[in-house]
């Protein structure tokens, strides 16, 4: 496969790890969102006290992780960043109970600069199991296989490394991200404020904003505390290089109580990021189906073949 390929394969990942994660990273839930023992709709007045938003914030956690599912369209745009810049569009469904998504990704950021590469890509991620589109041009590299299939945690039973297995299957809880958690960590936002109201795609919606040092999304981020502490210290020296200082984040809660829209900004020193994703339909069936085995190949048997060979 072809360097383009991968190229976008990768960037393909990224982007399934910001569908389902937005910023991707896992909270517990007990700790980051305390059950209210009602869940009010967002209130009305022009500035809401602390008290009221974190009402609201915990009321809609609550909401959105019984509704198990919605549908999302997202936009993400990478500014500042020369040639890597671009944009995508991304929508589909998406389930946290249990985790599943089915999602079309468009956009510039989809062919990574391969004049061959499709002009979409499809993203599907069951039972733990990603699946990527790498389009018909591929598929003619692949037998006609044009299913790439991502099986992590496979992997690295496969291996025999138990280290390496935890921290699998910690990134795969990482990736098993939804709105609901993302809510129950903008909880530990320090300056997590009420802007106002506002109306989104015709509802009625109450602003809210945050922001998080990246040391914040660390610490409620599974996955992080299964490195070693040498590893630990590594990544943060590498984000503190690329002058990420943390996220800003904002959700507008519509009149039912649900997250309508959330924002999340990252700047770098390499460029921005900046992500919008519109929830609509809670609680719809996340009907999502793997792709037919005789149209996928397995990424990591291949490199295990190609090593051996």
């Amino acid at each position: 496969m072809s360097m383009s390929a991968w190229k976008r394969a990768g960037v393909v990942l990224t982007a399934a790890a910001v569908v389902t994660g937005l910023a991707g990273c896992q909270d517990d839930g007990d700790e980051g969102a305390k059950k209210p023992a009602a869940a009010p709709r967002p209130a009305a007045p022009e500035t809401q006290t602390l008290g009221e938003v974190t009402k609201v914030i915990q009321a809609a956690y609550v909401k959105t992780s019984e509704a198990k599912a919605a549908k999302v369209r997202m936009t993400m745009s990478l500014t500042g960043a020369g040639a890597e810049s671009g944009t995508a569009q991304l929508t589909g469904v998406q389930g946290w109970d249990p985790a599943v998504m089915d999602i079309t990704m468009k956009g510039s950021l989809v062919g990574a600069g391969d004049p061959a590469g499709p002009q979409q890509a499809r993203m599907i991620m069951i039972d733990d199991v990603m699946y990527m589109d790498m389009g018909a041009a591929r598929a003619a590299e692949m037998d006609g296989k044009r299913w790439m299939k991502l099986d992590m945690k496979a992997a690295a039973e496969a291996s025999g490394d138990k280290a390496l297995q935890k921290q699998m299957t910690g990134g795969l809880e990482s990736m098993n991200q939804d709105p609901a958690q993302q809510l129950a960590l903008l909880l530990d936002s320090p300056d997590l404020k009420h802007v106002g109201a506002e109306k989104v795609n015709g509802m009625e919606t109450q602003h809210y904003k945050g922001t998080l040092t990246f040391e914040q999304m660390l610490k409620a981020n599974e996955a992080s505390k299964l490195l070693p502490e040498k590893d630990y210290e590594a990544l943060l020296a590498n984000v503190k290089k690329s002058g990420l200082k943390g996220y800003d984040t904002e959700v507008w809660v519509n009149e039912d109580g649900y997250p309508a829209r959330m924002d999340i900004g990252m700047t770098m020193a390499a460029g921005s990021m900046q992500i919008r994703a519109d929830y609509s339909d809670y609680g719809t069936e996340a009907a999502v189906q793997a792709p037919p085995a005789g149209d996928t190949f397995d990424l990591f048997a291949m490199l295990k073949e190609l090593g051996q060979g």
